[in-house]
């Protein structure tokens, strides 16, 4: 069987959103949804063997039934893939993490409670965006159907293979346009410049920009004849144009790490902003 869509759910209304979500991406590729929930021990009882018979059986029975809830919401689709439940006594993030070991995409809510409600909030989301064996989407900001665009953010860089890959895939399935976006000022060089009182010519940088935005292009039209593919290169803050994309796009597509125009990949901070603040779906790819 082709590897699923997995999708973390917790019974919030954030979870069942990220469940529909997975389940769109999921039909539309022929996929089978894999939802998931894990009901970790709360600090309240480390330090010994086990919590009570009784607190387990009632966290099994309340995760069994968020389960069903999240899997019958997305068999309420008319065209639903076919859906396998699972809830383990384990910690969310670990268990996420190796099931995304056979997984096609992880997909999780923008908010929610209790052990799974950190996911996307501070080091549980670097965890799952940092460590996951597959592209990891976090499902905030609106829903735009339509002709929204896919917004894929390029840096050049060894992960835009993969963030073109996947962001190419997704404009093709739900038949959307493609933007490839490359930022090449992660400073202002203009105030830089103005200060050191020297006079400067940009248009250079502006030609290296547009060259390594060509390059990386170069080949996924052949691939992918059927998407429309619109080019744009800007001099801005990477962190701040993806964030103002994310507002009209139907989803944002970065990588983890990045470099060169997405100097804040490196450390992950482009990414781990729009999967804080980001006006629409965040999908961040591996590679």
């Amino acid at each position: 069987m082709n590897a699923p869509v997995v999708v973390g759910v917790d019974g919030t209304r954030q979870s069942l959103r990220a469940v529909e979500w997975a389940a769109e991406e999921a039909a539309l590729r022929h996929l089978p949804l894999h939802v998931v929930n894990g009901f970790g021990i709360p600090d309240a009882f480390y330090g010994e063997a086990l919590p009570p018979r009784d607190w387990l059986d009632s966290r099994r029975l309340e995760a069994e039934e968020i389960v069903r809830e999240a899997a019958a919401a997305a068999g309420h689709r008319e065209h639903h893939p076919v859906v396998e439940q699972e809830s383990v006594l384990d910690s969310p993030v670990p268990l996420l993490l190796r099931r995304s070991e056979d997984a096609t995409m992880l997909v999780v809510g923008s908010a929610g409670r209790g052990v799974l409600g950190d996911l996307v909030v501070g080091s549980v989301a670097t965890a799952l965006t940092a460590h996951a064996h597959c592209p990891v989407a976090v499902v905030r900001g609106e829903d735009r159907a339509g002709t929204a665009p896919v917004v894929a953010g390029v840096d050049g860089g060894p992960a835009s293979e993969a963030v073109l890959a996947l962001a190419f895939e997704e404009a093709a399935v739900h038949g959307v346009p493609l933007v490839a976006v490359h930022v090449w000022a992660d400073a202002d060089p203009g105030r830089v410049f103005a200060e050191a009182m020297a006079p400067f010519d940009f248009e250079p940088l502006r030609e290296k920009a547009n060259r390594v935005l060509a390059e990386a292009l170069a080949g996924w039209r052949e691939k992918f004849p059927d998407v429309e593919v619109r080019r744009v290169v800007e001099e801005d803050k990477p962190r701040q144009r993806l964030l103002d994309w994310s507002r009209s796009a139907r989803m944002v597509v970065v990588g983890s790490r990045g470099r060169g125009g997405f100097t804040g990949l490196l450390l992950g901070s482009v990414s781990q902003a729009l999967v804080q603040h980001g006006g629409c779906p965040v999908l961040v790819a591996r590679g």
